[in-house]
């Protein structure tokens, strides 16, 4: 057993919001109770006792759309690049990296991003994964990190022709062979989906390849739209928008999560709402990449079920939170915009959409949900309850502020030491291997 207490519990669980002096306890990998840390505590008598010090107890963060072979491109210049536009950054920094990328930096790649992931107190991600220089094994090696580390993570490996066909075929069966892999796994830690970059570099053939051998259990995980290139390439080659075609090829449905969105019209959000499809936001990276700003705040009005993601560009779900905030009221010109929707997304969503693919309930601290359990180092300078915590959160915490991490009843961290690897002997690692892949790219 162990009990985290002596905190301001915030549960989002409804029916038990908030407590003013609580805590939780865990019962293996499962919430067993919540209640004031005097009544925890008298009834769980020998369990261990993690004190949060006043600080806040919550539950621990969920992403829904990571890079983690983008680890790896922190600093690095690539000789001649100097992108004009979505496309140049594509090829010139993404498709790059990941041409040359080894089963041991993938590995790593994870290694650091999950490490990252912990610190600021996420314990479920949505990887997208791509690494061309090595597709076989790839999403396994990822796993094995996951594994070692405790971060529950639903991944898939990014189909595409843009290295050709044998690589396109060789990246469906990696996605099939871990979905496979993954349903036989009882852990309800790890999950496949059949991953795809975008439609523009995938072609009829690689689609219905991909479907061909896609377990039925799993949906895709897809980029749509998220550069006007991607909507003019699907007018020209095939006369309809990106949504029609994925409707037309059978990528729709519950268990499909759509990236980004942000050339999409009316038309396109009531075939995503009737196939009851996923989205994800990434605010940080569409504004890096000058994509531009999606419809989010339509699609989470319509009902859509809308995630928040970071796309690899930081792993701090409330930095996410807070550029999202901004970014659609200053797109809107509307300082009423995202107060509502972007808390719903990033603490109800993400939670909804985790659990199309895990089966313990996840973003809550109740009973019977599972054991992932963050404090954060915060003593409010105002009226802290149940009513405002999203506004605390918003302006007073980043995901630094976490001290204490707890994935599926596991502690991954307590008062930031990092509990489950030798942090200064992995990044010596990653140090090793990314001098190896930046020699690689620049010779």
């Amino acid at each position: 057993m162990l009990v985290i207490g002596n905190g301001r519990l915030f549960t989002r669980d409804e029916n038990l919001p908030y407590i003013e002096n609580g805590a939780v306890a865990a019962d293996g990998t499962k919430i067993a109770a919540a209640g004031t840390t005097e009544s925890i505590r008298n009834t769980y008598k020998d369990a261990e006792f993690i004190d949060a010090k006043g600080g806040v107890i919550m539950p621990a963060f969920i992403n829904t759309h990571e890079h983690i072979y983008s680890a790896m491109a922190r600093g690095l210049s690539i000789k001649g690049y100097n992108p004009k536009g979505f496309l140049d950054i594509l090829d010139g920094q993404w498709w790059t990296i990941d041409r040359h990328l080894t089963l041991a930096q993938t590995k790593y790649s994870a290694m650091d991003t999950m490490i990252s992931c912990i610190r600021n107190g996420v314990t479920t991600i949505f990887d997208h994964h791509a690494s061309f220089g090595q597709i076989k094994g790839s999403l396994f090696e990822i796993a094995q990190a996951a594994k070692e580390l405790g971060v529950r993570s639903c991944l898939c490996y990014e189909i595409s022709d843009r290295d050709g066909m044998d690589k396109a075929r060789e990246a469906v069966m990696e996605n099939a062979e871990f979905i496979r892999y993954a349903l036989k796994d009882d852990t309800d830690m790890i999950a496949g989906m059949m991953g795809m970059h975008a439609q523009f570099t995938i072609s009829d053939e690689t689609m219905a390849l991909a479907a061909a051998n896609k377990p039925e259990e799993a949906g895709y995980h897809i980029h749509v739209a998220e550069g006007i290139e991607d909507l003019h390439d699907c007018l020209k080659k095939y006369g309809k928008r990106i949504t029609d075609r994925l409707m037309d090829c059978g990528i729709l449905g519950e268990k499909t999560l759509l990236g980004h969105c942000i050339y999409i019209n009316p038309h396109e959000m009531d075939l995503i709402k009737d196939t009851d499809t996923m989205v994800v936001h990434n605010p940080e990276s569409n504004m890096g990449n000058a994509c531009g700003c999606p419809p989010t705040m339509e699609l989470v009005k319509r009902g859509i079920l809308t995630g928040l993601g970071t796309d690899g560009y930081t792993h701090d779900m409330t930095e996410s939170f807070k550029v999202a905030n901004v970014l659609h009221k200053h797109h809107l010109c509307d300082a009423n915009a995202a107060w509502g929707e972007v808390p719903k997304m990033l603490f109800e969503n993400n939670a909804a959409i985790a659990n199309r693919y895990f089966k313990t309930p996840l973003g809550v601290l109740k009973e019977g949900a599972a054991a992932d359990v963050i404090v954060v180092d915060y003593d409010p300078p105002t009226q802290l309850d149940e009513t405002n915590i999203n506004g605390h959160i918003l302006f007073g915490m980043t995901g630094r502020d976490v001290v204490t991490t707890v994935g599926n009843g596991k502690v991954l961290m307590q008062d930031r030491e990092v509990k489950v690897a030798d942090v200064k002997e992995v990044m010596a690692k990653c140090r090793e291997e990314s001098a190896k892949l930046w020699k690689s790219i620049n010779g």
